[in-house]
């Protein structure tokens, strides 16, 4: 392997490193040499010996562990808290790779807004035509009862995750829009505090744009869009409890924005407005980010069994009382059978060509579509629209014949409930594999998030890289056995330096 300062003999991180045939390497060249656009951030990170990093590693982990940064799977049946799999060797995205991304995303979430503010208020999108009625209203995220209601501060995606992969030509493709209770950002930050403390000369070579200002921002975002008139907007974060497997993430950005964390019975709503109880007595509330599923939110107006919820709120929310991030009903524009339309909806609100690409899709309700997807289960990906996790999925290439079979009957039976894809191949990033001391190759997505005010979009300068952990897995959730990274997005100044050789040959 070859770096700045000469040859470094002997088993160093990246020695005989070879990304997957087929797939783009987000380090590397198919070669073995590091890509020219990453090379001078890998510099010091790639004369590190195994040994070394074996120790990093468990350091990291350690520091992950003392921190509390975990996560519950409902599926396992032990019920253990587990920490969230993390992979030192991050992932680095290039500034001008980054610049393209921002201004798509920006552009995407600007027009998914335009289009929730429209199917609830004039729906001037279905009288056009651009996207069926059928689908758009009978999509079970769409909340026929919120017609009409326009979200205080006028924004309904406050924060908003955005899933992408990179196809084999490198060309970022958007996979889903998440725009409910997007989350994972928790991770995002503490990942980049374990990378700074443990590898933190190869981070300040790389010169990595920040993403610990997150929370902050998030708390601006929030203040932002409390009902007009607020001068001091007390806000609050909602959780359903411990018990919730996002609980870390709920707790920890409660206390990096220094907001109250609170619970269903610690509010209540009095004449449309929301209170907090406090030891000093009720305090009016403004705004509040609802880790709650909206089904779960209001007992009157929902699920009326839910005890994660506060009677009344519903009602304070359209009222202009009390802003609630993410809005109710943005469930409609995630759907999956929705997403296809998205490119449509860019240029019927913005008037501009989408500056994202996105995975070629067969909406199952569509009666040719369906007809292609039933003979091609092998070839194609089925998703349920209304699931997320990686859970009721078909991989067609890697299936049996009786798992296919049991899918046709499911997409026969309610065709609206599935789309079909292509299986994309995804990017790969050199990964530590524990049972082979060695770097592998394995497929990763990229989460990045968007916090929505009054004044428009804002992309935090990184995200979240999940990674497939098992050998051969496109599954990179982390409910399926996947991991993650922290993703470095280089500063543009640096680009213009020179960058030295760096390969996976010994």
């Amino acid at each position: 392997m070859q770096i700045a300062s000469g040859e470094i003999s002997g088993a160093n991180l990246f020695d005989g490193y070879r990304p997957l045939p087929g797939t783009w390497d987000e380090l590397f060249e198919a070669s073995g040499v590091a890509r020219a656009d990453v090379a001078h951030a890998l510099e010091r990170l790639g004369s590190t010996s195994c040994d070394e990093h074996v120790r990093r590693h468990a350091l990291a982990e350690r520091a992950l562990l003392h921190q509390g940064v975990t996560f519950s799977v409902y599926s396992d049946v032990r019920g253990a808290e587990k920490i969230f799999p993390f992979c030192l060797v991050p992932r680095i995205v290039a500034a001008h790779d980054w610049q393209r991304l921002e201004r798509g995303l920006v552009q995407r979430v600007r027009a998914l807004e335009l289009f929730l503010t429209d199917v609830y208020g004039e729906q001037r999108v279905l009288a056009e035509g651009i996207i069926p009625r059928s689908l758009v209203l009978g999509a079970k995220g769409y909340l026929p009862q919120l017609a009409g209601v326009r979200a205080p501060g006028r924004v309904r995606i406050h924060v908003s995750g955005i899933d992408l992969v990179r196809d084999p030509a490198g060309i970022f493709r958007v996979l889903e829009d998440n725009l409910r209770v997007p989350s994972g950002v928790s991770y995002v930050v503490e990942n980049r505090l374990v990378s700074k403390r443990v590898i933190p000369r190869s981070f300040e070579r790389a010169r990595v744009q920040r993403v610990d200002h997150y929370p902050a921002r998030l708390a601006e975002t929030l203040r932002a869009v409390a009902p007009a008139g607020e001068a001091s907007p007390v806000c609050v974060v909602l959780t359903p409890g411990p018990y919730n497997s996002a609980y870390f993430e709920h707790s920890f950005l409660a206390r990096q924005m220094g907001l109250e964390l609170v619970q269903a019975p610690d509010l209540f709503v009095d004449g449309d407005e929301v209170f907090v109880r406090t030891t000093r007595g009720p305090r009016r509330v403004h705004v509040i980010y609802r880790r709650i599923d909206e089904a779960f939110l209001d007992p009157e107006v929902f699920r009326p069994d839910s005890m994660l919820g506060v009677r009344g709120l519903m009602r304070a929310w359209a009222a202009g009382k009390v802003t609630l991030a993410n809005a109710p009903g943005n469930g409609v524009a995630d759907d999956k059978a929705i997403y296809p339309f998205v490119p449509d909806l860019v240029r019927f609100y913005l008037s501009e060509e989408p500056l994202l690409e996105q995975v070629p899709t067969y909406v199952c309700a569509r009666d040719d579509d369906r007809k292609y997807v039933l003979e091609h289960l092998h070839e194609l990906v089925v998703k349920a629209v209304d699931e997320a996790g990686g859970y009721g999925m078909l991989m067609g290439p890697q299936s049996t014949a009786a798992e296919r079979d049991e899918f046709a009957k499911r997409v026969a039976a309610e065709p609206r409930r599935y789309i079909a894809q292509p299986r994309i191949e995804l990017s790969t990033c050199p990964t530590w594999d524990p049972a082979t001391q060695r770097m592998v190759p394995r497929r990763v997505d990229l989460r990045p998030y968007i916090l929505s005010g009054p004044d428009g979009p804002w992309v935090l300068p990184g995200g979240l890289t999940r990674v497939a952990l098992v050998d051969g897995s496109y599954v990179v959730n982390s409910s399926q056995g996947g991991g993650s990274k922290d993703t470095w997005v280089q500063s543009p100044a640096l680009e213009s330096e020179s960058a030295p050789e760096i390969g996976g040959n010994s």
